[in-house]
């Protein structure tokens, strides 16, 4: 640092021995390398959905000069998870960061977004009151209802999956489970046809892939009820269960659910046992069969599919159950089913993109915040994904849009009444830009077409 003849300090920079014509200069506060987050925000304006938090989220704090407010603390949080910033220490650095302070709003761009403190006591006390957290679940599901009112599609395909997150610590409910071999915490999920988190719950590590579903999933079929919406669900055998099709039944919801075979199942397929004659071919023969069928548990019997795979070199073929009310063709069933597949990818994205099995709290209802958090960051990504992308990046995973998009970097330059970004183009040059800001302002004048949510 050197003094100029005006008195003023200079930044000389530093010079590197290689290419004596290179020059680094640390100047933070006005380079960020979340630029993309700026584009969230616009999607965030255009549908309406921080500012839902006002009437979900119940303000604990009572003092008279409260800086920061619930829309712009739930951004901050939401944002840096989407950035790939999930712990609250991070933010420390991202409340200087001139990206997110222009997102969480114009106040914070005049000065800093909310400290590492006021995010972690907005995170850990106010959000973790019980009505917080039911509130963050109402809101969860106001996103998605306002995500999917802007489809003309008729019908909502449901998968419903658990999985498992690992802790390594003394977090309170986490429990050791044999068939994992390891520590962790097994929360319930479900998604929607378009990728959208529906729901997500947080439960102690010793309980059964099922436990909870009705209370989980009756607020997700009121919802699309009210919608209008024709409900399909797709579970794999933790979730074959004769309450499970009761309900599915009286609210004439269409499932294929993977049942666990038996040996009376065994039976009603002794036909396609027998290993087809001639030479084996390189496809595997593939036999379908459905047949009535009724446990000792059910009360009446249902319609069953088997699926029988004869694969060369395999001794044994391969066999599926599905226990299914669709009145399809057996083929149709299996192929319906199958893609329940793409609900663990979704589960995979939140793993890799977000990390949301990153629940380091000791208590089990701040780690039922973070997990609520993480479920609207991921949903944030993917409304990016669904309304902003165009075609010729539409394939985009939630990891690409966060390195590709979110992690743009960008020159600050402020002057008396505008601050200007200049963008890097890389991943994403200006035209690709303004072609995602314009579907998302497209997207802004529908949802302002359409009809108030009742939060």
């Amino acid at each position: 640092m050197r003094e100029n003849p005006a008195g003023e300090t200079r930044n000389v920079g530093i010079r590197l021995q290689f290419d004596r014509r290179l020059r680094l200069e640390f100047r933070g506060a006005k380079i960020t390398t979340d630029a993309g987050l700026l584009a969230v925000r616009e999607l965030d304006e255009m549908m309406g959905l921080a500012d839902m938090a006002t009437d979900l989220i119940v303000e604990g704090r009572t003092g008279k000069n409260i800086r920061h407010q619930i829309p712009g603390l739930l951004r901050q949080s939401v944002y840096a998870r989407l950035a790939g910033c999930e712990d609250v220490n991070d933010q420390e650095s991202l409340a200087r960061d001139p990206a997110m302070r222009a997102a969480v709003g114009r106040r914070a761009l005049e000065k800093t977004a909310a400290s590492s403190g006021t995010v972690s006591r907005f995170e850990t006390e106010i959000l973790a009151q019980y009505e917080n957290i039911e509130g963050l679940a109402s809101l969860n599901g106001a996103w998605v209802e306002k995500a999917v009112s802007n489809s003309k599609a008729k019908k909502i395909i449901l998968d419903i999956d658990s999985s498992e997150s690992p802790v390594h610590g003394n977090q309170e409910g986490s429990a050791y489970n044999g068939h994992f071999e390891s520590t962790y915490y097994h929360p319930l999920f479900c998604f929607n046809n378009y990728g959208d988190c529906d729901g997500a719950v947080l439960r102690p590590g010793n309980v059964h892939s099922a436990d909870g579903w009705r209370k989980f999933i009756e607020p997700i079929v009121g919802r699309y009820k009210e919608m209008g919406k024709k409900l399909y669900l797709r579970g794999d055998a933790a979730f074959a269960s004769p309450d499970i099709y009761e309900y599915l039944e009286d609210n004439s919801i269409l499932y294929a659910v993977r049942l666990k075979a038996n040996a009376k199942l065994y039976e009603k397929i002794d036909h396609l046992m027998t290993r087809p004659v001639g030479r084996p071919s390189a496809k595997p023969k593939i036999f379908f069969h459905d047949f009535s069928y009724q446990a000792a548990s059910w009360k009446k019997s249902r319609r069953v599919i088997a699926k029988v795979e004869w694969h060369a070199g395999e001794l044994f073929p391969r066999i599926g159950f599905i226990v299914t009310n669709m009145s399809r063709t057996p083929e149709n069933v299996v192929q319906f089913y199958n893609k329940r597949a793409t609900a663990e990818q979704y589960i995979k994205e939140g793993k890799i993109a977000l990390t949301w099995t990153r629940l380091s709290c000791t208590r089990f209802i701040s780690n039922k915040v973070r997990l609520a958090l993480f479920v609207l960051a991921y949903n944030l990504g993917n409304f990016i994904r669904r309304f902003a992308l165009p075609r010729e990046v539409s394939h985009w995973s939630l990891a690409s849009v966060q390195l590709k998009l979110i992690k743009i970097g960008a020159k600050i330059l402020s002057h008396s009444h505008m601050t200007v970004f200049q963008m890097a183009e890389v991943a994403v040059p200006e035209k690709l830009f303004r072609s995602m800001l314009s579907r998302i302002h497209r997207l802004g004048k529908a949802c302002a077409r359409a009809p108030t949510l009742s939060l």
